[in-house]
């Protein structure tokens, strides 16, 4: 499994240490997945223009936007830290527990530590307090 062996693992303090980077950086991202999903309609019809002549009414701002937003998710990358949902700002941070890998769960709006853990396959559902 590929994916395991490139994966950055995080100790709890590690995760705990990039909380205030990543806090700052999922809010970036929010904000222009949200400003970004403002023109998601207008975009759509604008790609889908038989002429290409039907364009964004403001371009330049959206192009901003997605800019902002794709700086923002490569950061997040960077750090080895998984985006999991834009709206709740869910990120996870692969760890090892017991041998094993499994994802540290943090979200935005919870405290200054990690205190969830689950399973790769468990998803949000299957959260445990470390």
């Amino acid at each position: 499994t590929d994916q395991f062996e490139t994966m950055k693992i995080f100790t709890i303090e590690e995760a705990n240490g990039l909380l205030p980077s990543v806090r700052g950086i999922v809010s970036r991202i929010q904000a222009s997945h949200r400003g970004v999903s403002k023109y998601r309609n207008e975009a759509k019809k604008a790609a889908e223009a038989a002429d290409g002549g039907a364009g964004i009414s403001d371009g330049p701002r959206y192009a901003i936007l997605v800019t902002s937003l794709t700086a923002a998710l490569s950061e997040l990358e960077t750090l080895g830290v998984q985006l999991k949902d834009y709206d709740r700002g869910l990120v996870d941070f692969p760890s090892l527990r017991d041998g094993r890998v499994v994802l540290l769960c943090w979200q935005l709006g919870e405290g200054d530590e990690v205190e969830w853990w689950h399973d790769v396959d468990a998803g949000f559902a299957g959260r445990t307090r470390l």
